[in-house]
């Protein structure tokens, strides 16, 4: 496989990682805002991660690679969910506030801190700048997920890429 340049890392970063994230987060944001306030221990069977169990997965993960592309190492402290974020909401608005200042940093990084290669629990030994797809993957996947639980909890699903059933029936009330 072919070395990667800083520049080459730098090109990457600007034209396929930053865009990547910049359209993913406010789609999974969405979907976690559909969590229905009153709803969030919903699970689709008892092994299930529940609907805040897996939003607060989703979050904290995308937290660790972020906050790890830019530091150059991951930190794999556990980070549960803080007592005072209680539903879906207080998830989204953790979620905007921590991408935020991660994508902030990872934007300033240059070629030889984006080659940097990062260790993932001994399994993987990526440039720094390969984390940002994985990391992406994991959250789109994870998502997918989260999005099957809410039409049996009562939400609706909304629009992630292109329209959904429901932002669909929504945009038609709208018009009528």
């Amino acid at each position: 496989m072919p070395t990667m340049q800083p520049e080459q890392a730098t090109f990457f970063l600007q034209v396929v990682g930053l865009p990547a994230l910049q359209n993913e987060h406010p789609v999974t944001k969405r979907v976690i805002e559909a969590i229905p306030l009153d709803k969030g221990d919903y699970r689709p069977e008892p092994v299930a991660k529940s609907a805040l169990e897996l939003a607060w997965h989703i979050v904290a993960a995308e937290q660790r690679f972020l906050s790890g592309i830019a530091a150059g190492a991951f930190d794999f402290t556990p980070n549960h969910r803080p007592e005072s974020v209680k539903n879906s909401a207080d998830i989204a608005k953790w979620y905007g506030e921590s991408f935020e200042k991660n994508f902030a940093r990872i934007s300033k990084m240059n070629g030889e801190e984006l080659l940097k290669p990062i260790d993932f629990r001994g399994m993987f030994q990526f440039p720094a700048v390969q984390y940002i797809l994985f990391s992406n993957n994991h959250s789109i996947h994870h998502r997918g997920q989260l999005s099957v639980y809410l039409r049996p909890m009562g939400g609706k699903v909304p629009a992630i890429y292109g329209e959904s059933y429901d932002s669909a029936e929504a945009r038609k009330a709208a018009q009528a």
